[in-house]
């Protein structure tokens, strides 16, 4: 069994740290930096992804240092905004970067920010991609709707109830990534 920290990465669905979905993100790895884990945070507007398919897409950078990024990683958190009822194209591009070698059998915890109710529209279309790339979304899962009123001035929730389901996500991730890397080193003993 591994006694090095667990190994975060966080995505979002939209361009910058701050936007939303990023928040959402970001609060999630604070959590599970203040739980004990290694956190990284890929940031689509600082390091952006070519659409897959497009003009010289396979030799760009910043594709490898990503995929490089989510294999050396035990777990991901990701958040999109809904858009038309399912993930942004951002967060679809940002999975269709990745595969099986990259994330199979990783622990996943799915966030989507809504402007309206909330709904899981977009938790469920994540998950059926994640499904295809072998990787373990968590049970738990959040939906912040009215995302526009959901944050304070800090950044931090409004809703204690909702932040107390962040923070259960969290440890749920970190309890299934932690789970599945001492499954892994057991079977390579």
């Amino acid at each position: 069994m591994s006694s090095a920290p667990l190994r975060i990465l966080g995505l979002s669905g939209e361009y910058r740290s701050t936007s939303k979905s990023g928040m959402m993100v970001n609060l999630a790895l604070s959590h599970a930096q203040s739980l004990g884990a290694d956190i990284f945070y890929w940031d689509c507007y600082e390091k952006p992804l070519p659409f897959v398919g497009e003009d010289g897409c396979w030799e760009n950078p910043n594709v490898e240092e990503f995929q490089e990024l989510a294999t050396s990683c035990d777990a991901i958190f990701a958040c999109s905004p809904e858009y038309h009822g399912t993930m942004s194209g951002v967060m679809k591009n940002t999975f269709d970067w990745l595969y099986d070698k990259h994330i199979g059998g990783k622990s996943v915890g799915l966030m989507c920010t809504l402007g309206g109710m909330q709904n899981s529209n977009t938790l469920n279309h994540m998950r059926i991609m994640l499904r295809w790339l072998h990787a373990r979304p968590v049970p738990e899962q959040l939906a912040v709707g009215h995302v526009k009123e959901a944050f304070a001035a800090d950044g931090s929730l409004n809703d204690a109830a909702m932040a107390e389901r962040l923070e259960s996500l969290v440890a749920s991730v970190l309890d299934s990534a932690t789970m599945l890397r001492n499954h892994q080193s057991e079977r390579h003993e």
